[in-house]
């Protein structure tokens, strides 16, 4: 398989070869706030063979399905990697264990979320790994970050990260931090 490379044209990225990875925190867990737990995060993606080409600001957003929960802070990255949509998911799942990532009740409070988006053009379902991720259009935390740096990106559904930006109805409370 060839791995697409988000790589720079003139000083923009490919958008048909961008892999993009969203971040989530709504349990700061060892960690001063989840700013500091995402920020801590995106440091250790290199060392997982994962180099950071763009990344949004931090959004935050009630919890969701349950808004009594704490309010999570989200963001996107653009990413370049060698490692197969597979290998990076297997990362992605070592670096949210390191941040203590418990995976048990669906949707509950958690210390870091990693969610692969898209991986280049690639659709459909690879052994289990469905891309691009089958929600990400209908939520406004993944659209309205990933249209801050890459709003013509389009998903392989329909639309541009800004158009469904515009339009996701799931954490549509989700606002830039500044």
């Amino acid at each position: 398989m060839d791995v697409p490379v988000a790589v720079e044209m003139d000083g923009a990225l490919d958008l048909d070869r961008a892999v993009i990875v969203a971040l989530g925190c709504n349990d700061k867990g060892a960690w001063r706030d989840c700013r500091e737990a995402l920020e801590a995060a995106l440091a250790r993606f290199r060392a997982e063979g994962i180099d950071v080409l763009a990344r949004s600001s931090w959004w935050r957003s009630d919890a969701w399905p349950d808004p009594t929960d704490p309010p999570f802070l989200n963001g996107v990255v653009i990413v370049r990697t060698a490692h197969d949509p597979h290998a990076l998911m297997a990362a992605l799942g070592r670096i949210e264990e390191a941040f203590g990532r418990r995976r048990g009740v669906r949707n509950a409070p958690r210390t870091l979320d990693l969610d692969l988006i898209a991986y280049g053009r690639l659709k459909g379902d690879l052994d289990g790994l469905i891309l691009p991720h089958p929600r990400s259009a209908e939520r406004k935390f993944v659209m309205g970050p990933l249209a801050e740096i890459a709003a013509g990106w389009e998903h392989p559904a329909g639309g541009t990260a800004g158009d469904l930006a515009s339009t996701a109805t799931v954490g549509s409370d989700a606002h830039p931090q500044r």
